[in-house]
């Protein structure tokens, strides 16, 4: 069985495991994290998230507003969507089988709901070589270790098509292969790249809206319209597909901050939003 090694391990989380847990623990307790720790006492119906994906050191609070969630929830497949920041191996690609393995341990990657996802759409292909370099995926996994305590596995999906036909294909698809099994979904994206700390803002604001309403057509245009630099704009698509096709009705924005909010440095800075779908 292929093992998928650490690739951003000591750059944007730590390296040991009693620095990862304790770089974890950090964000929860953060100013602009949950401000507590998990697990969350309400149990709500969230069946997606949209989480950041730069350092922990900067979007890690933020992203622990999304994994305070979820945290009591126990699924038994987490999948999760990120675009492929290198361009390296196919266009859309989920794994075959495999371990992901971070210093928190291994996650086993779900391979019958690997072969199925490649049966319900050619789109995605299976192709360990897409997964090898990239962070958009890696730091989720620390976090879900950290929260869950249950065993579950992984279906990682990995974009460098991003386009709308593209996410509506790969998010009903997906939905498809939810059905059957307690799955969560993370959509990994961050918003506005290395624009002044307000017009960020502004930038985020005004995409995150037509998230939170839901309305992918509307997301596509703001996208274009207004020329939002998220990284990930087709793996948020593809999960308001998929959350809605499961029931979802709408998205409850938990938390927006940008790199310079957290660090003080506002000339140039990353947006980052905690989404909710449920």
């Amino acid at each position: 069985m292929q093992i998928r090694t650490p690739a951003v391990a000591g750059m944007f989380y730590p390296k040991t495991q009693q620095e990862t847990r304790s770089s974890i623990k950090n964000c929860f307790l953060h100013e602009f994290g949950p401000g507590k720790m998990y697990p969350a006492t309400n149990k709500e119906n969230i069946v997606g998230i949209i989480c950041p994906h730069a350092g922990y050191m900067y979007s890690g609070p933020i992203a622990a507003n999304s994994y305070y969630a979820i945290s009591p929830l126990k699924p038994d497949l987490v999948i999760i969507i990120g675009p492929n920041h290198w361009g390296i191996g196919c266009d859309v690609a989920a794994m075959k089988e495999g371990i992901w393995r971070t210093p928190l341990g291994d996650v086993e990657v779900d391979a019958s709901a690997a072969l199925e996802i490649n049966s319900i759409t050619s789109l995605v292909e299976l192709d360990f070589f897409s997964h090898t370099r990239d962070h958009s995926l890696e730091v989720q996994i620390p976090m879900l270790q950290e929260i869950y305590s249950h065993k579950f596995k992984i279906l990682p999906i990995i974009l460098i098509d991003q386009s709308y036909n593209a996410a509506k294909e790969i998010g009903m698809a997906i939905s498809r292969i939810s059905r059957d099994k307690k799955t969560m979904i993370i959509g990994s994206s961050d918003f506005t790249h290395y624009e002044e700390n307000e017009y960020a803002h502004e930038q985020d604001k005004s995409l995150i809206e037509p998230i939170l309403e839901m309305d992918v057509d509307k997301f596509y245009r703001v996208l274009q319209e207004k020329q939002v630099s998220a990284c990930g704009y087709g793996a948020i698509a593809s999960t308001m597909i998929a959350c809605k096709e499961m029931g979802a009705r709408k998205g409850t924005l938990v938390k927006y901050a940008t790199s310079g909010d957290v660090t003080g440095e506002k000339a140039s800075v990353v947006g980052y939003a905690s989404i909710v779908f449920s």
